[in-house]
């Protein structure tokens, strides 16, 4: 997948001023902003749709509270930071470029546009979407683990593109998801499972889930207790018929394969369970 990163003073200005303050100093030139432009400071708020949907020909109707930031000198050190982090991302994006585009093409099987992401202030702690193809990401990187923001951004980018679902069926979608990108793309990209990651709330169904994801990426099944050891997730795995139909899928029929089957999957996951109790 493609991806443009940039750094744009208006969307930078923009999670500033309207983001979590990241030092006191921009607390307080927030405050005293406010206090002076209260109506101009409440009038820009609508103005974060606009640019990101127009970001090379916005202009804004009034650029007071914009010119007043950029002037500040804290402003432009925050600038050369973000310039700053967008080259580590970068670096980190090209290093990984190949396993990318494995996540697009063998992972998620599915055709994603161009993105263009706009790098704001890592201390934001921020991954968001405002458009089909556009990601505001300012989120830290990790020292142990610096490529887990590429994770971070598939993960967003993933989720966007995959039709919403609701209640059940929604978290299923999640589960896959977790198991696409924080789980099996991470893997990859990391060098160690990461199969353990993600939201705790779903760690149960993804390990109901497990034995069909290995079937969809086209596992052999005299493979999956090696998987098993590697991602520490275990199933008896010879009472599991083969789908080999799975591994022909992309993600969304996989979804969709998973809510029609959901029943006897967690039905069957359950018994299993139940037996272990009983045995042990």
């Amino acid at each position: 997948m493609n991806a443009n990163f940039i750094v744009n003073d208006y969307i930078l200005i923009w999670t500033l001023l309207f983001g979590t303050s990241i030092s006191e100093t921009i607390y307080k030139l927030k405050q005293k902003i406010w206090e002076n432009y209260k109506n101009e400071y409440n009038e820009i708020f609508k103005d974060k749709d606009e640019i990101v949907k127009d970001y090379k020909n916005f202009i804004p109707d009034d650029d007071l509270i914009y010119n007043i930031v950029m002037e500040n000198k804290d402003y432009e050190k925050i600038k050369k930071q973000t310039e700053k982090y967008r080259i580590e991302i970068i670096k980190l994006w090209d290093k990984k470029k190949k396993e990318t585009e494995n996540l697009i093409k063998n992972i998620l099987r599915k055709k994603l546009p161009k993105y263009t992401i706009f790098v704001v202030s890592e201390e934001l702690n921020v991954i968001n979407h405002n458009e089909e193809d556009k990601l505001i990401v300012g989120k830290q990187i990790e020292k142990m683990e610096p490529l887990k923001i590429l994770v971070d951004i598939n993960f967003s980018i993933a989720k966007n593109h995959i039709k919403r679902y609701k209640g059940e069926y929604e978290q299923i979608k999640k589960a896959i998801l977790e198991l696409a990108v924080q789980n099996e793309y991470a893997t990859r990209v990391i060098g160690r499972s990461c199969y353990q990651d993600g939201n705790p709330d779903l760690l149960p169904l993804k390990r109901w889930l497990y034995p069909y994801w290995l079937m969809y990426l086209g596992i052999p099944k005299e493979e999956f207790p090696t998987y098993m050891m590697r991602d520490k997730i275990v199933f008896e795995a010879d009472k599991y018929i083969y789908e080999p139909e799975l591994k022909k899928m992309d993600i969304e029929e996989f979804i969709e394969f998973c809510i029609r089957n959901q029943r006897y999957i967690i039905r069957k996951l359950r018994t299993e369970k139940k037996q272990e109790v009983e045995v042990l």
